[in-house]
Order: C-alpha cells, then structure tokens, then sequence
C-alpha cells in the first residue's frame, strides 16, 4: 500500500450572467443548442459529476458514484444562487454530498481580483462568500478560494482576521519559505532545487497568532490535467510517483472535468473510486488534513494569480496574457475601462456615504448585512428593523435598497471573466458593463 495522500480540487464558478434591470439571463446564442451558457455547462458537467458513470473495459456502467463526495471543490456563489433555481436536483446533491463528506470550501463572492479590491470590498467580498457558503451548506467555511488564487498579504490578513483557516495557491505564488520551529533566513522559493512542501503556514504580520495554511498544488500534474483531459490511471501513477508522505494537491477548473474535456466526469469517478482504492491513495479532506499534519514551513506570497505571469496585470493593462484574439491584437483598453469602472464605483460610494446616514444606522455595515437579504435569510421587515432608521419607514426603505442594490452591482462588476479574454465586446465582459 503506497503512503500517499491526494487531494483532487475542482474550482466551479460561472460569472454572473443575468441582466441586472431583469435579474433574467438572456439567450446565448453561442451557447446553442442551449437556452444559455450556464444551461449548457451543467448539462455537461455539473449534472454529470453528480451522478459520474464508472464503466467497466466493455463500456458497461458498473456503478453511479457522486464526485462531489470525493473531491475538493468551491462554488461560486453567483453560480450557486443560478442552479438553486434553474437546477435543482444538481444543486441538492451538490448540497447533499457536503453534508456527507464536507469538503467543500468558499469562494470569494463576486469572483473579483481580491488584491486589487478597496479595503470596505475585499472584506464585503470575503463576509458574503462566507455568508453566501453557511447558507447554503448549513456549516461555517473552513476554507477559502481566492478567484484566481490572486493574492497578497492585504488578502491574507484579512482572510486571517475573518476565520478562515485556509487557501489553494500556485507554487509559483510562493516567495519564500523557512522552518516553522526553527525560524532563521528565508529560502528564495524559485531557486532551483527547492522543493515547496505541500502546506505552508503564513503569518499575520501584526499578529503572530493569526495566520492563514497555504495548500500549494502541484504545478506540473494540475497544468496537464487542465489542459490535458483526466487519464485516471496516469493521472494516480504521477500522484503516487511523487508523493514521499506529504499531500500531493491538484486544483483546476471543475469545468475542467466533462465541460473542458467530454466525459472528464468518469476519469475523475475512476481515479478516486475506484484507483486510489486499489492503490492504498488516501483522499483526506483538507481541514482534517491541515488538523492531523501541521505546516512544518512559514512561508510568503507574491502579489500573483494562478493565470498571470506578471502578478495580477492581466486585470488592468496590456500584460500580453489574453486568451483568443487574432494576430496583433492587443488589451491595451483594460487600463482606461478598469479606471472608468473605479471611477462609477467611487461615484456610487460618494452618493453613499452622502445619502446613507439619512436612512441607514450604519450604511456599511448595512452593507455587509445585505447578503442575508439577497438569500432570503431576512425579510425586508427584518432587515429594515436593524437596519434602516425610524421615520418614514417606507420611503426610507426604499432609498436604503436602492443604495445597497448600487454597492450589489458595483461589487459584481469586477467580476474577473471581463477583463481576462481579449475582446472587451465579448459574452463576459458584456453583462459585467451592463
């Protein structure tokens, strides 16, 4: 039996695709022959790796197995709110199979680049992400992710100071390391022949006591798993050739698997109930994990994405990363679009602040508050009674959801997907305009 321990992370997320005047997502052409995008992926994926098919050598279907048991995964909220209503029975064993294996973790809300957040929206980003996760699956968030595992240590800190245990980053993310117990110099992460351990711990820079477990994935298997379909066997003999009794973690795109690459479900339904049974591969979750096996090393971040090779500027200028384009393109409109959009978000937050205290106890922490009413986990009545001050009550309602709606949208518009294809006229960046 090989002492390997294998964690297999699919990060699900669709962008917010409604019209924002109808809250109705609009027919998709090139989505056909679905009504829509997220239609078509979760007839493709989401669907599928809740009831992922294992076949034997004759193509003959020796078992039904729910993925989502055994992987690690996060939904985004925005796509989560989405399947709650158009796919219910998707959502409810994606619900149901947290109840039983509680593996999932939280997404940042808005799927916005947290480093190039304010300060009041990188914490209303993580507050609802963790509100939107309790909702829905009944327990508080042990973990996050970061959209686009885009990172600093201003995310980090305030990750640590609102509980959250844990990230997935890139190794390449990684600046440097050192010995826990021991302390002493830090070792420059990109010198060759370091080799990152599974898990780091990173500190808080004010207080030593919080901090935050980095789960760094393998670059390599992750790299060729995204872009290369899921090969079940391959894929658990490269876990088991470089596993030397630390967690070997993969994250990709839950896309990845029957969206990206048709029938990717299988492979996944293969590798972790079927393969790494036979091959002795424990497939702990990444709380217990962290619980039973402590980062031994400290380590520190770069300003960086899984997606860009040059921190995070593929969301605010000509990086030259895009994907699509023809010869000679160029993204060099991100730089005045993203400054016209903090332009609208500081303009909303002006009329906020002006007009907030008028019918608000405290328009931000109102603010913070709201999501529960987005969920329908307060009422109007509730919410208002906290909320909103005495007076004319109904008029000062409607002023109040109506600034909260701005700050909504204005969160949502930096959705990530606008800025990281390279037509700024594009299906993701439309809706994220409008």
């Amino acid at each position: 039996m090989a002492d390997v321990a294998f964690v297999l992370h699919g990060h699900f997320y669709q962008p917010p695709r409604e019209n924002p005047w109808t809250e109705v997502v609009p027919r998709q052409p090139s989505a056909a022959p679905f009504h829509d995008w997220n239609e078509r992926v979760t007839a493709e994926c989401y669907r599928p790796n809740g009831w992922a098919r294992i076949l034997d050598d004759h193509g003959r279907i020796v078992a039904v197995v729910d993925n989502y048991e055994r992987l690690s995964f996060n939904m985004g909220p925005t796509l989560l709110s989405w399947l709650d209503e158009h796919a219910p029975e998707t959502y409810a064993r994606i619900v149901g199979a947290d109840r039983e294996a509680r593996r999932a973790i939280a997404q940042g809300y808005g799927h916005a680049i947290m480093p190039l957040c304010n300060d009041r929206d990188l914490r209303t980003q993580i507050r609802w992400g963790l509100a939107d996760f309790r909702h829905r699956f009944g327990r508080e968030a042990e973990g996050m992710w970061l959209p686009e595992t885009a990172v600093d240590d201003r995310v980090l800190a305030a990750l640590a100071e609102e509980g959250v245990r844990f990230t997935i980053l890139a190794p390449g993310q990684i600046a440097a390391l050192r010995p826990l117990a021991a302390g002493g110099d830090w070792h420059d992460a990109a010198v060759a022949g370091t080799r990152l351990p599974g898990t780091l711990r990173w500190r808080h820079p004010d207080d030593p006591a919080l901090g935050v477990d980095l789960v760094v994935y393998d670059g390599p298997i992750s790299h060729d798993v995204a872009f290369g379909g899921f090969p079940s066997q391959v894929v658990v003999d490269r876990i088991v050739g470089r596993s030397h009794g630390d967690l070997v973690s993969v994250a990709c795109d839950g896309e990845t698997f029957g969206h990206h690459h048709h029938y990717a479900d299988r492979g996944v339904a293969h590798a972790l109930a079927v393969e790494a049974d036979r091959r002795g591969v424990a497939l702990p979750r990444l709380a217990d994990w962290l619980t039973e096996h402590p980062p031994t090393h400290e380590g520190r971040v770069r300003l960086s994405a899984w997606s860009c090779t040059h921190g995070v500027r593929r969301w605010l200028d000509d990086c030259g990363c895009h994907t699509g384009g023809e010869a000679g393109w160029n993204q060099a409109w991100r730089a005045p679009l993203r400054a016209a959009f903090d332009q609208v978000r500081d303009w909303a937050v002006e009329v906020f602040d002006r007009r907030g205290p008028a019918v608000l106890r405290d328009p931000w922490a109102a603010r913070d508050a709201y999501i529960d009413l987005v969920l329908g986990v307060s009422t109007v009545e509730r919410f208002a009674e906290r909320h909103v001050v005495d007076g004319d009550r109904e008029a000062a309602i409607v002023e109040a959801l109506t600034l909260l709606e701005s700050q909504r949208h204005a969160l949502l518009m930096y959705t990530s997907c606008g800025w990281f294809f390279n037509d700024p006229a594009a299906l993701e960046m439309f809706p994220i305009m409008r």
